[in-house]
């Protein structure tokens, strides 16, 4: 059975963050391993406190996530959420031990958790410097969205092609969400050395949060079951709005990763799909 370790958040109430991430890897069926980050009963945004996972604490679970040999099993790396700039080092030396274990040459997917609009950073600076110095180096891949994608290129970016632009400067494949698409819509951005697609789909109002975790979830589940890394993005945008739209249609209040199953591992919501 595939594995994932999961560095992120974990949310009780809410589909967001790595506990969102368990529930997507599983309909795959890939096993998780999540090591939270901070431990929340529900959204930040709706006011929760929590508790930050301290240091010794992050660093004492991943210890015995290790001690049971499961490094070498890991196929795919997800990095979400960190609290604290000493947790970001941790997760780089957890990255580099996990490389040096593995049988399976693991996929690692840098989610780079840092901020979006209109409200700029909601981590510190120096997590968010953190971030950008020692995980978006190690990643296979990054899924940014399009203010965190401005934030680690030094600039405001505007339209799609500024973003393409950006992120090969970075020197990463990327998979950018809230990306720039046509009037009422909203895009996943596919980007590497070669090729760039625009994956759009009608913007719904009210829509739950997630869907960026959701987007990298399901990607990284894609490129472990061996889809070509364009048809794994396409299938998570098609995730992405099969999730919206059926928070919308049955009035949910999270989005309802357990009740789609099987609808999020072969979605059929329609995209637009241009090649930019």
């Amino acid at each position: 059975m595939p594995l994932a370790l999961i560095l992120s958040s974990f949310v009780a109430a809410g589909r967001i963050g790595g506990a969102a991430q368990q529930y997507v890897l599983a309909a795959h069926k890939i096993d998780p391993v999540l090591v939270p980050t901070v431990m929340l009963g529900r959204s930040p945004a709706k006011g929760a406190q929590g508790q930050v996972t301290s240091p010794e604490l992050f660093a004492r679970i991943l210890a015995d996530v290790e001690a049971d040999a499961l490094f070498g099993l890991v196929d795919l790396v997800i990095t979400g959420h960190f609290s604290s700039p000493e947790q970001v080092e941790i997760a780089a030396d957890a990255l580099a031990r996990v490389k040096a274990a593995s049988q399976r040459a693991p996929v690692v997917l840098v989610d780079p958790i840092m901020g979006d609009e209109p409200k700029g950073l909601y981590v510190t600076a120096e997590v968010a410097q953190a971030v950008t110095e020692r995980l978006v180096p190690l990643g296979d891949w990054i899924t940014p969205n399009l203010w965190e994608l401005g934030h680690l290129a030094g600039e405001k970016i505007a339209d799609a092609t500024q973003a393409i632009a950006a992120a090969r400067r970075l020197g990463r494949p990327a998979l950018i969400t809230s990306a720039p698409a046509g009037e009422g819509e909203i895009g996943l951005l596919y980007v590497d050395a070669d090729e760039a697609v625009l994956f759009a789909h009608p913007r719904l109002e009210h829509a739950p949060s997630g869907t960026g975790d959701l987007v990298a979830a399901s990607f990284g589940a894609g490129l472990i079951e061996g889809l070509a890394p364009i048809a794994a993005a396409e299938r998570a945008a098609r995730a992405a709005h099969e999730a919206t739209k059926a928070a919308q249609d049955w009035r949910a209040p999270e989005l309802p990763i357990i009740a789609l199953g099987e609808r999020l591992v072969r979605p059929t919501a329609p995209l637009r799909i241009e090649r930019l």
